[in-house]
């Protein structure tokens, strides 16, 4: 059986900055397609690793890496630790396939914000997606499930 990482706000959690989700149908759809094929392991890594939720939203700062929040506060070493949990619970469950929320400062795989609050978007990974990555698991985001 594959095991699949997967973003919580993708499958309806409400773990999104603002208190909500992302829901996507398309992931849904997925999961439904691969049950008895696949197990899934939903995973919010800004939860994982001590933000609340709600929280402020946070954005990477293009010219250092940090992330930072709407408060000025740096989470970079929340976000981090965050993603290091995720890369556990996948190592644990040996898992192949992330699919991420696109553009997060967490999951985001091929374009994030840039760090000034302006919804201008730059290319880069966020956080738990580049560990994930490095690690060799392959990451997606939701618009490309229809490739699976």
């Amino acid at each position: 059986m594959e095991h699949i990482l997967v973003s919580a706000c993708l499958a309806g959690e409400n773990c999104k900055w603002d208190g909500g989700n992302n829901r996507s149908e398309a992931v849904l759809a997925f999961m439904k397609r691969m049950e008895g094929k696949a197990e899934f392991h939903l995973v919010c890594p800004e939860e994982l690793g001590g933000l609340s939720t709600p929280r402020p939203a946070s954005e990477i700062r293009k010219e250092d890496g940090a992330v930072v929040n709407t408060e000025g506060r740096d989470v970079t070493a929340e976000f981090l630790f965050g993603a290091d949990l995720a890369l556990r619970e996948a190592k644990e469950h040996g898992c192949t396939l992330a699919i991420l929320k696109e553009r997060s400062p967490s999951c985001g795989t091929r374009e994030i914000y840039d760090g000034t609050f302006s919804h201008t978007r730059v290319p880069g990974m966020g956080k738990t997606a580049r560990i994930l990555a490095d690690y060799g698991i392959r990451v997606v985001g939701e618009s490309e499930i229809a490739k699976l």
